[in-house]
């Protein structure tokens, strides 16, 4: 007999969304029979512990990402949100260091980089929101039509090399999945 297999991928907004729905969800689409990605930056708490309990009692699998934003490490932003959401299984959380737009740049090579506008970087692990959209403005007005740009030229093997919490994710879920099915 087949078990359904279903996956919740928790994202904290819409750029976050976007990626994993372009990148991430294509290859997890092939292990598990439905993946749903979930924006949880507005829903209260206790909207989250349900949802959280109600994954559980489906055996269903999920990911719940966060970026790392000010915390001075992973182990603390996954004890704080541990404290926000006490149902919540540390092992279940993914770090993105320093925020999702240093995965969006760290999958394009050099090419892709000169020909979006971006210096060549081998690193883009302190890439912040903010020096992002400074370029991306400079280039295409919008940090979205910026993203949606960099999506086309996006390569796993390369994000893998320039971001940290990338390769991490990457070693830790796409390969384990990809593993499990």
């Amino acid at each position: 007999m087949m078990v359904y297999k279903h996956l919740f991928i928790w994202v904290e907004g819409v750029d976050d969304q976007r990626f994993f729905e372009r990148i991430v969800k294509p290859i997890l689409n092939k292990i598990y029979d439905c993946v749903e990605i979930i924006e949880y930056a507005y829903m209260k708490n206790e909207k989250i512990v349900n949802f959280l309990n109600s994954i559980k009692s489906m055996h269903a699998d999920y990911i719940f990402v966060t970026d790392i934003n000010s915390s001075p490490c992973v182990t603390t932003k996954k004890r704080d949100l541990k404290n926000r959401i006490a149902n919540i299984d540390e092992g279940k959380i993914i770090v993105v260091i320093k925020e999702i737009e240093s995965w969006y740049l760290a999958g394009l090579d050099d090419m892709a980089l000169k020909k979006c506008g971006f210096k060549k970087c081998n690193n883009t692990n302190d890439i912040t929101k903010e020096r992002f959209n400074d370029i991306c403005q400079k280039k295409f007005g919008s940090h979205v039509d910026c993203m949606i740009e960099l999506l086309k030229f996006f390569s796993l093997e390369v994000a893998r090399q320039r971001n940290s919490s990338f390769s991490y994710f990457y070693q830790r879920y796409i390969r384990l999945f990809s593993n499990a099915g």
